[in-house]
């Protein structure tokens, strides 16, 4: 049933992810803004950590354990999917390898979030702080593998613009977040408690973003009256195009009709170069592209002058 699919894991993170950061935000306002014992004396806004240390310490660790095994759950439903035929297939073991570590990457930043609710930042803040780089770390260096995989895909399945829409979503959520970071990480070391927490505040509402991003990537795999899976959908194209070519007909047209050679009758063998706008392929026969790594050699794409 579609409405039980795994499009619902990131959907489940994204909400407890929300809705812990409200309960610790609204009891921090209901409570008077008080100066807890983990802050600063010259702080007046608490950190996350600082409202999920005390009273509020198991709805800060129920949060984190639910954010992360459900965000788990969508990466590896995804790896699936896409191994099972339901969502594009991966065409090269390149970019599995990517998939693969990105799970990882996402697994390791889940530990730190758990560890670092776990150990709060009063009682072991040196211990909470390492984790907090790890949670930061792992998630971050996971979307940026994601990217990768996302991009080689876009480059095979060029007819499929959610994986291009996929792609730039998450490579703005990895500038955004480093950005973010960095400003965290410098307002914090030279003693700007107040800015920090803002901006700790800010990154953690811009990950529930990052989480909902996977729907784009579950979405596609759903199978309803109207909508077929995407893996399905590019079997079926792929199926029609291979078996639809009729033996003498002329493989390519353009504005002025089909590209016929003068010299070349319909019956004759197709040299390369015998006609005008033949498609290029990998050594194959002028034609439709053999295998999905044929797809879209021709015109490649990226960042900035990055091209693959």
């Amino acid at each position: 049933m579609w409405y039980l699919g795994s499009w619902l894991f990131p959907i489940i993170s994204a909400l407890m992810w929300l809705g812990m950061l409200l309960g610790l935000f609204v009891d921090w306002e209901a409570r008077g803004h008080r100066h807890l014992p983990s802050m600063e004396p010259q702080q007046t806004i608490a950190y996350i950590s600082d409202t999920g240390a005390f009273s509020l310490k198991p709805l800060f660790i129920t949060g984190a354990v639910i954010t992360t095994v459900f965000l788990d759950l969508g990466f590896m439903a995804e790896r699936w999917l896409r191994h099972a035929g339901r969502l594009a297939p991966n065409t090269s073991t390149a970019q599995k390898v990517l998939s693969v570590l990105a799970i990882v990457c996402a697994v390791a930043g889940s530990a730190g979030l758990i560890l670092l609710s776990i150990f709060d930042t009063y009682r072991h803040p040196h211990m909470h702080d390492g984790f907090l780089l790890l949670f930061i770390a792992g998630y971050i260096l996971s979307a940026i593998f994601l990217c990768a995989e996302y991009q080689r895909l876009g480059i095979h399945y060029r007819s499929h613009r959610i994986l291009r829409i996929s792609f730039w979503v998450k490579l703005t959520f990895i500038l955004v977040e480093v950005a973010l970071a960095i400003a965290f990480a410098s307002t914090t070391f030279t003693s700007h408690q107040n800015v920090a927490a803002v901006l700790e505040w800010v990154v953690a509402l811009i990950f529930t973003f990052y989480i909902l991003s996977f729907l784009l990537d579950l979405l596609p795999s759903v199978r309803t009256a109207h909508h077929m899976p995407q893996g399905w959908a590019l079997k079926q194209e792929m199926e029609k195009v291979n078996h639809g070519h009729q033996p003498g007909a002329p493989l390519t047209t353009d504005s002025a009709g089909p590209n016929q050679n003068s010299n070349v009758t319909p019956g004759d063998d197709l040299e390369a170069g015998a006609y005008r706008g033949a498609p290029m392929t990998n050594g194959t026969n002028a034609g439709y592209p053999q295998s999905h790594g044929d797809l879209g050699r021709q015109k490649k794409w990226g960042v900035g002058r990055f091209r693959i």
